[in-house]
């Protein structure tokens, strides 16, 4: 306990995710902290009565902690997302918070329709402009509320055709009367003036808003002074919903992989029609590598059953035994690892092994699995930006069309596997910045 007491005051008094570790480097809880120092060390204070303070759980989970490590974030609003997501990842067995697979949710600009609408969502369309993830769905919904005041969007989920004559038969909803919505749904505006608003609104969203903000700032103490405290109240919480736009993570950044799923049934089934032994598909494993020019090289196993992720099977490698630049090792590395023991234990055993890259990728992996004494999975491999399926059994790859069912759910696991490693090698590459 003093080791890591004394370990803790070398921890940054910034935003970020701690890890409690036990004896073999195993994670058993994830948390997040304005102050990283402060927060961690409330843990092992002499004084500290956790058994009041956190409950009976954490204070059994203390006596087995032996290390504790740290990944420094941007803001606390990082922090809450990466902890999120690390604890989907790991599933540590002392987190009964954000176990359950709940996601943080969008705003959405259904940017395919003729006359986009603005939704608070965690089931996110194709073609649409997203923005988030937020941290709470209550405080994004309250923001829509106010800037749909100025913008005027509709919030509502009607097919709205352009093209549609009977629109201007159709009676619109209260929110038009209250002049919160300019009604495209019955012909009250026309498509380019409608867009021109959501380029407006985008803008404003995409921006700092301080112009917005010093302006209702001025409104409302100008009704205080009137004594008008109802509005001044009213633009108060204008001014904080509008703030809470900046409580908000990167789409492309916090990845949230279990919202853009695919139809499992449709993928596996023509999967199966594609092999060339036309095998029944149902357990999926996706290996990837990460480094910076050989360095800190990690790997990651990720596990699919029936089309959606198991997160119990998901695996991370920190290479060893390569030193230097060689995907291709890696990979044969990583598959090694994997399979060694797989005769004394229980484990299912993948129908299809997929890795991330092109021919070569492939043929590194086929030499490995046929020098292990096993009836290995059908290989794939799966090329980035010109999305080429090469597969073991087959001579020429499979060039799929983009939506196709079965190249959708390979482009989900192989990004999946890629994210859960990037992410590793990113913890791997600070631990070590700071020491």
């Amino acid at each position: 306990m003093d080791e890591i007491r004394s370990k803790i005051k070398d921890f940054p008094s910034e935003p970020g995710i701690y890890l409690m570790k036990d004896s073999e480097g195993r994670v058993l809880y994830i948390g997040k902290a304005k102050n990283l120092r402060d927060r961690v060390s409330s843990y092992f204070q002499p004084s500290a009565d956790l058994l009041q303070s956190r409950g009976p759980k954490i204070a059994e989970m203390i006596d087995k902690v032996l290390d504790v490590g740290f990944l420094v974030c941007a803001s606390e609003v990082d922090a809450i997302l990466q902890e999120a997501r690390l604890i989907k990842d790991i599933q540590p067995p002392y987190n009964t918070q954000l176990v359950d697979g709940k996601s943080f949710p969008y705003l959405e600009i259904s940017m395919k329709d003729d006359f986009p609408g603005i939704y608070v969502t965690r089931e996110p369309r194709e073609g649409s402009k997203l923005y988030g993830p937020f941290t709470s769905a209550n405080d994004l919904r309250r923001v829509v509320q106010v800037i749909q005041r100025v913008f005027k969007f509709r919030t509502c989920r009607l097919d709205i055709l352009e093209d549609d004559e009977k629109r201007r038969f159709f009676r619109p909803c209260i929110l038009f009367d209250i002049d919160q919505c300019t009604a495209p749904c019955g012909d009250k505006i026309g498509r380019r003036a409608y867009r021109n608003d959501i380029k407006r609104l985008r803008r404003f969203l995409e921006s700092d808003r301080q112009t917005t903000l010093k302006q209702l700032q001025k409104e409302m103490d100008e009704q205080a002074q009137k004594q008008n405290y109802e509005e001044a109240a009213r633009l108060r919480d204008e001014i904080t919903a509008i703030e809470s736009l900046n409580d908000r993570g990167e789409v492309d950044e916090h990845i949230q992989p279990e919202l853009f799923q695919v139809d499992p049934c449709a993928s596996l089934e023509r999967l199966k029609d594609l092999l060339p032994t036309h095998q029944r598909v149902r357990v999926i494993e996706g290996i990837d590598i990460a480094h910076i020019m050989g360095h800190e090289a990690v790997g990651s196993l990720v596990c699919f059953i029936d089309g959606r992720p198991f997160k119990k099977g998901y695996r991370r490698f920190r290479i060893k035994q390569i030193q230097g630049i060689d995907d291709y090792a890696m990979i044969q590395e990583v598959i090694r690892r994997r399979f060694r023991h797989l005769d004394e234990t229980e484990e299912l055993f993948p129908d299809i092994l997929l890795i991330d890259g092109g021919r070569g990728q492939l043929n590194a992996a086929i030499e490995i699995i046929e020098k292990m004494p096993l009836q290995g999975p059908t290989l794939i491999s799966l090329a980035k930006k010109e999305e080429i399926v090469f597969c073991q059994n087959s001579e020429k790859p499979w060039k799929l069309p983009r939506h196709d069912p079965a190249l959708r759910l390979l482009q989900y696991v192989r990004d999946e596997a890629h994210r859960f490693a990037q992410h590793y090698f990113h913890i791997l590459r600070q631990k070590q910045t700071f020491e």
